[in-house]
């Protein structure tokens, strides 16, 4: 159990990376925006962390599911922003807005995560 969850803790580390690395790089942008990195890191941030959860369930540890659920919300939005932002994108419409709410929302979730115990 001790691998797979290191496994999955790693998923979900490249998955942020790929969030807010790409939002980091491209935030200055007005256009042209390479939303791959940001729509794959939030499909593996969501499933990841719903596997993360699971596995921690299935053990015997303590779970604080307020922070659990704040985390799943946020972590949605940002894949929903994500979807949108690549939909927009191929039908030529303005992405700016969608790609700046997941990448904010996303550092926001690893706020969530660190400062609340």
């Amino acid at each position: 159990m001790d691998i797979l969850h290191s496994v999955l803790l790693t998923g979900h580390f490249l998955g942020l990376a790929a969030i807010i690395g790409s939002f980091f790089l491209q935030m200055r942008r007005k256009s042209d925006y390479v939303l791959m990195p940001t729509l794959i890191g939030a499909i593996t941030q969501v499933v990841t962390g719903l596997a993360l959860v699971g596995l921690a369930e299935a053990g015997d540890e303590d779970l604080v599911y307020a922070k659990i659920a704040v985390k799943a919300m946020i972590a949605t939005v940002v894949l929903i922003a994500a979807i949108a932002a690549v939909v927009r994108q191929r039908k030529g419409g303005r992405v700016q807005p969608f790609f700046h709410a997941a990448g904010g929302l996303a550092i926001i979730n690893v706020f969530v995560a660190v400062f609340w115990h």
